[in-house]
């Protein structure tokens, strides 16, 4: 497993043993970070430069990473499984990337309170258990996404997925076994606008 693109392009991540982690394959990053790259994600500029980033169920940290790679200003990391953050931290220090990176020990279906919002957020949550869904509208409610916030989340590809409340699907595509849905977070509930000071 390498960084696919940027300034760390090429470089090896490392793993824990066993099956407790799945990393998103190469290929399947490559492709996610080129949508994410042209069209309708990147009329306003790319989604993942100078950007906060939340890379939850983050396992060996790849997705986090890669966005660092690709010009994103910080990433914040959550995991709650020890090996996995023992790989998370390796591939941080390896990288140099320790002082734009934070890693939380947490379940991002009980995440802490967000120090600040991200405009990019990735969720690869393990292909046992289906919830992508709560785990993004319990992110959204402990303040991590950003107005208009872009959410990547992997999925088996046969594993039905309806959007949670303030997200709507923007895009989906398929790589093998795995299933990507692109996802527009909207900051003030459907039909509220937003209140300003």
């Amino acid at each position: 497993m390498r960084v696919v693109g940027g300034r760390h392009r090429g470089r090896r991540l490392v793993a824990p043993g066993g099956h407790a982690v799945r990393p998103t394959s190469d290929r399947a990053r490559e492709a996610l970070f080129n949508i994410l790259s042209h069209g309708d994600f990147a009329a306003a500029g790319s989604p993942f430069a100078d950007a906060n980033v939340l890379d939850a169920f983050a396992g060996t940290g790849a997705l986090g990473l890669e966005a660092l790679s690709r010009g994103a200003r910080f990433a914040t990391f959550l995991e709650r499984d020890r090996a996995a953050r023992a790989a998370l931290a390796r591939n941080i220090t390896a990288l140099g990337e320790s002082a734009r990176c934070a890693v939380i020990t947490a379940d991002a279906l009980h995440p802490p309170r967000a120090n600040g919002p991200c405009e990019l957020a990735f969720l690869d949550p393990p292909y046992d258990e289906d919830v992508a869904a709560p785990a993004l509208a319990a992110l959204a409610a402990a303040g991590w996404l950003a107005a208009d916030a872009v959410a990547v989340v992997e999925l088996p590809a046969r594993r039905p997925f309806a959007a949670p409340a303030r997200f709507t699907i923007r895009d989906e595509r398929r790589y093998g076994a795995a299933k990507i849905v692109f996802l527009r977070f909207a900051d003030a509930p459907v039909g509220k606008a937003a209140h300003t000071a």
